[in-house]
């Protein structure tokens, strides 16, 4: 009679732990979910460290010479220097 006491007990417990594992909110459904939201979150990270990189890099360079300064006029300014012909060539 106690061995099948106990019996059920540790069944109960087994039945508990695995509805915990598969319908809990530690289930293997919700942790694939956070890895892929961890994912998802890394390679958003990574895009915003590079870009952080390039215009840190950009801000340099910008302070260190006045070329990349003139670049920058030209090009999305569209400024020219004094006595200075521009010539812009379209691609076909």
């Amino acid at each position: 009679m106690v061995s099948r006491i106990v019996t059920l007990v540790l069944l109960s417990l087994l039945a508990i732990t695995h509805a915990q594992l598969w319908w809990g909110a530690g289930s293997m459904d919700r942790v694939a979910e956070l890895r892929g939201q961890i994912n998802e979150l890394r390679a958003s990270n990574d895009a915003a460290r590079k870009e952080n990189e390039r215009l840190a890099s950009e801000v340099n360079d910008l302070r260190e010479g006045k070329e990349t300064i003139q670049e920058k006029a030209r090009y999305e300014l569209g400024m020219v220097k004094p006595n200075e012909i521009y010539v812009h060539i379209m691609r076909p």
